[in-house]
């Protein structure tokens, strides 16, 4: 009996699939394991990055200066351009020759390396454990930060690049830094970065600024003086000794701390050390400028760094509108006084500035740098207090003489009006009013506003804060009525565009909206002052809105405000301040400057300004229009006065008639009054 055949193929199994007819035979070759398939992917990775930091290596070698780098530096210089593309100024920089490390005493390098780079004579051009500490400390300190850049990198940064934060130009600076690590001694890096670095006042390498702080050589320096020096580096501008003498010294202190966290002079040798002594050489200045241009400089330093060579910066101003502000000014009838002008868009870009009569003569800037009292203008925050507690326009306010208490100030001339609405208040410019709505509100209430608004400097807490008797510069004064112009605060006056900020900066600098209501009253009120009140005198076919001031003897008139997407304030005054002559107020010379100034800036038409009105006659006007709802009224106007018939009775008004202007004066005769005749305005009341 015979087996049958078996089958010498085993069956398939049923946990494996069929192969198709003509899939060929199985692969001898096992499948890869997961664990080398992860290393093909990991190749084929790194072969791509290497590719790319190839690409990336070519592409830095092309854009970055390295053929540029070992070349000897230019003197820096920078100018200033309008933003339609005019030169403002040009300005260079005091200099001197470079200094040697092997001249210096020891403590003077080690000054600077304590505080900028403890390891520089370790690293190769790029610190990594410094970058980390940096980033560590940065993360977790209450707001200060550290830089983690290597001096040879401070070097590549400031004198071959642009002040841009792009990745692009911080990875050129690594490649430059890393290209004068390779064909530079450390000492000749370290001698070009001294000789190089921007230390304030527009100075330019250790030996200029050890003569100009110290007069004295770099190689005599002491340790104070080396250690004030090294401090202020983090900011010249801000922190140079001849403005700000207790913040380079507390600077200076800290750097002496990390001398001795560095190991470079003991604890102590430290505290022997006595804080270090100016003793500052003026040199003449050999640049060209205008009160803008020494407005914007620093921050256009700061802005770029340590760039050296010529630079170019666009600012803010506009050069026709600048051009007319200084017309307007030099044509006003001013006699012997001094008058500032600064202009700006709602967002604090200034488009002209003046500070002066003559540049040549003053560079003092009286639009910046002069704290004046402001007189009414500072009613302002008074009436937005108000609004802020629920009043509105038509709330009735006393206007009468104040006998209680032991501030009793007075109306300007002595004229009261008894009982009148907030909007006739403002429009007169009424004294005792507005200490009535402080006392109402708080003087704390009104200081909370003005610092909503942008007033940074100390303001009185009492009554007479109503009346403007803090002094205050004439560009936060255009500050705070640019807010109201933009519809949100504060705004910050600014000569540089921007700089593009992240979403942090732009959190932090959000602004805050007036509220609609609130915004219209405030707005409301300076349309009527400015139209049919004390700043008359300025009123344009556009819609104006602005407001008079006037302090105590004429010693300052102001005024300001906005129209046509413009905001303008406007002063006038003596140096030296002493009283204007003519009792000069803020609804006559300042009015009539900023007139024709914005009748040209926004393209207007200029017009003869109306003559000032009697803001008392405005007042009995508006009185009669609110108390005669009860039958047929009449009103007849002629050259004598105004007629207003409410039935059978007659109110007379008459108009005082203006003295006659006097012809511009001579160099044979002394000034004339500045207005024979002004509208009734307000004054600090003694």
């Amino acid at each position: 009996m015979t087996e049958p055949m078996r089958d010498p193929l085993p069956a398939p199994q049923p946990d494996q699939p069929a192969r198709e007819f003509g899939a060929g035979p199985p692969s001898a070759f096992p499948p890869p394991t997961p664990w080398r398939r992860r290393l093909q992917i990991a190749g084929w990775m790194m072969a791509a990055m290497l590719a790319l930091l190839m690409l990336m290596i070519a592409w830095l070698a092309v854009t970055a200066p390295l053929s540029q780098s070992l070349k000897p530096i230019a003197p820096p210089s920078v100018s200033l351009m309008s933003a339609d593309g005019h030169l403002i100024a040009r300005r260079g920089a005091m200099i001197d020759r470079p200094v040697a490390i092997a001249d210096l005493p020891k403590h003077v390098p080690q000054a600077f390396m304590a505080i900028e780079d403890r390891r520089f004579y370790s690293h190769w051009g790029i610190d990594p454990r410094g970058i980390a500490r940096a980033a560590w400390h940065n993360l977790w300190s209450d707001g200060s930060s550290q830089g983690g850049s290597t001096i040879t990198q401070q070097l590549a940064k400031g004198i071959f690049l642009s002040s841009d934060r792009t990745f692009g130009r911080k990875a050129r600076e690594a490649m430059i830094a890393f290209w004068l690590e390779a064909w530079l001694t450390k000492d000749q890096i370290f001698e070009r970065y001294l000789s190089n670095v921007y230390f304030g006042d527009n100075v330019y390498g250790l030996r200029a600024a050890s003569l100009h702080y110290f007069s004295r050589q770099p190689e005599r320096l002491t340790i104070p003086q080396a250690a004030m020096l090294a401090g202020l580096l983090k900011a010249p501008s801000r922190l140079a000794p001849t403005a700000n003498l207790a913040g380079a010294r507390a600077r200076a202190a800290l750097v002496t701390q990390a001398m001795v966290e560095a190991g470079y002079i003991g604890k102590s040798e430290r505290d022997r050390l006595r804080p270090a002594r100016l003793d500052v050489r003026e040199t003449p200045d050999s640049t060209t400028g205008t009160y803008f241009a020494d407005w914007v400089l620093p921050q256009a330093r700061d802005r770029a760094g340590a760039v050296y060579g010529a630079q170019t910066v666009s600012t803010t101003l506009d050069w026709r509108v600048q051009r007319l502000a200084e017309a307007a000014i030099r044509r006003a009838p001013l006699g012997k006084a001094e008058a500032a002008l600064v202009a700006m868009k709602p967002d604090g870009s200034v488009v002209a500035m003046v500070g002066g009569r003559d540049y040549r003569r003053s560079s003092f800037n009286r639009a910046v740098q002069a704290k004046r009292q402001p007189g009414s203008t500072f009613k302002l925050f008074v009436y937005l207090a108000a609004f802020r507690a629920g009043m509105t326009p038509e709330d009735f306010v006393e206007d009468r003489p104040i006998t209680a208490g032991t501030y009793r100030p007075a109306n300007h001339g002595g004229k009261y009006r008894g009982r009148i609405t907030l909007r006739q208040a403002f429009a007169a410019s009424s004294n005792v009013a507005a200490v009535r709505l402080t006392q109402k509100v708080g003087v704390d209430a009104v200081i909370k506003v003005a610092r909503d608004l942008g007033i940074t400097t100390p303001l009185t807490e009492d009554l007479s804060l109503a009346l403007g008797t803090s002094e205050v510069p004439l560009v936060e004064l255009a500050q705070a009525y640019a807010t109201v112009a933009a519809g949100a605060y504060p705004v910050i006056a600014h000569g540089l565009p921007p700089e593009e900020q992240g979403w942090f900066e732009r959190l932090m600098s959000r602004q805050r909206r007036f509220s609609q209501d609130q915004l219209a009253m405030i707005r409301d009120l300076l349309s009527s002052a400015a139209n049919r009140g004390t700043g008359s005198a300025a009123a344009l076919r556009t819609s104006t809105f602005g407001k008079t001031g006037t302090t105590q003897d004429s010693r300052d008139a102001i005024f300001v405000g906005y129209a046509g997407g413009l905001v303008t304030a406007v002063w006038i005054g003596n140096d030296d301040n002493s009283p204007l002559p003519g009792g000069a107020a803020g609804g006559g010379v300042p009015a009539r400057i900023w007139r024709n100034f914005m009748s040209g800036a926004i393209n207007e038409p200029a017009e003869v300004a109306p003559e000032e009105q009697d803001s008392d006659l405005v007042n009995a006007i508006a009185n009669v229009a609110m108390e005669a709802g009860l039958g047929n009224m009449s009103v007849g106007i002629d050259q004598d006065g105004m007629s207003v018939n409410i039935g059978p009775n007659q109110l007379r008004l008459p108009i005082d008639q203006p003295e006659p202007i006097p012809p511009l004066p001579v160099p044979a005769t002394p000034p004339p009054r500045l207005t024979p005749t002004q509208p009734v305005d307000e004054g600090a009341a003694p």
